[in-house]
């Protein structure tokens, strides 16, 4: 395994089909509580057995991943390998774009292909892929994926804000969702799943239900409307079984948002097992869109859950950058 945060140097050019072909793993060890440095050596070892071409890097903080794709990409690799959790595949992301673009427009070749090693406490992201009756999800379904070379195109949406942009496969959420995993992580983060419902107890207590301006498409005005959350989604779950998108497409080039009214704690807690199969969107206050951008008026940055990842963004717009992506899954 390579030293922490070096990615090996582009072969010369008469070996470029060799590192095209290679994935680059890029590993959060510290993954799921320290889990995915136990497990990782068996799965890679696994993939070198059927065949799959590999160059190993660690990390050792955060947003590394960022920075190790982002060199990777630009030294001749085309395909990663987030071996970890959702934070892990959503800071590669980061580092693939918007490289990726600029060279896509002068050859097709350059779509980078990510494909996933779900060692991490959350992944959410493969759950649209697996067949549930099959019972051979999460890893398992990821290392099929890899030995199948099967691969699908894959939008990634980019999020502008005052400070910059960023760029995710999965959902961004403002308001309930973004608070309780906001809440974890400043006070809870070393308590695991205690700590996590812990949050979402504390945040019922207070349930904060607030505006959000946000207007999408044609529309000439904001809603502005108080909400419990709102949420921009490419894939359907979230929280690893949270099924809070249950129309969303990962290729269709539309944001599915979903927005939930200012429902009551109790009316809450009686529609939570809703979120898990997705029939909240069919609740008196729930509503959803399929659209191509949104755009938003904050008047100051606010708490965001962005692929499991938690940020505090003054956001102005997201838009689809379609089939941008190939992920194998």
């Amino acid at each position: 395994m390579l030293s922490v945060g070096h990615v090996p140097e582009r072969t010369t050019s008469s070996d470029n089909l060799t590192v095209n072909d290679t994935f680059l793993a890029i590993i959060n060890p510290a993954a799921g509580g320290g889990r995915c440095s136990q497990r990782v050596e068996q799965a890679l070892n696994r993939l070198r057995t059927a065949g799959i071409l590999l160059e190993t890097v660690e990390t050792s903080a955060a947003a590394e991943a960022t920075q190790i794709a982002r060199n990777g990409y630009r030294r001749g690799y085309r395909k990663f390998l987030a071996v970890g959790g959702d934070g892990t595949s959503y800071e590669i992301v980061n580092g693939l774009f918007p490289d990726s673009l600029d060279a896509t427009k002068a050859s097709p070749d350059a779509v980078p292909t990510l494909g996933f090693l779900p060692l991490g406490t959350g992944n959410s992201f493969l759950r649209d892929f697996e067949d549930v009756s099959s019972r051979t999800g999460g890893l398992e379904h990821a290392m099929q994926a890899l030995e199948a070379k099967r691969s699908s195109p894959c939008d990634v949406f980019r999020v502008t804000h005052k400070a910059g942009t960023i760029y995710y496969t999965n959902l961004l959420s403002m308001g309930f969702a973004a608070d309780v995993a906001m809440l974890r992580h400043r006070r809870f983060q070393g308590l695991g799943q205690f700590g996590y419902l812990l949050s979402i107890f504390l945040c019922l207590a207070r349930l904060n239900r607030r505006p959000f301006p946000v207007r999408f498409d044609d529309q000439q005005e904001f809603d502005a409307r108080p909400c419990l959350f709102l949420t921009f989604n490419n894939s359907k779950f979230t929280g690893g079984t949270m099924m809070i998108a249950p129309d969303a497409v990962t290729d269709d080039g539309l944001i599915e948002y979903v927005r939930w009214g200012p429902i009551g704690r109790l009316g809450l807690i009686r529609n939570l097992t809703t979120l898990y199969d997705g029939t909240h969107t069919r609740h008196p206050l729930a509503e959803r869109h399929a659209v191509r951008r949104v755009e938003f008026q904050l008047p100051s940055p606010v708490d965001v859950m962005v692929d499991g990842e938690v940020a505090t963004l003054q956001c102005e717009s997201i838009d689809v950058i379609p089939s941008a992506l190939r992920v194998v899954v």
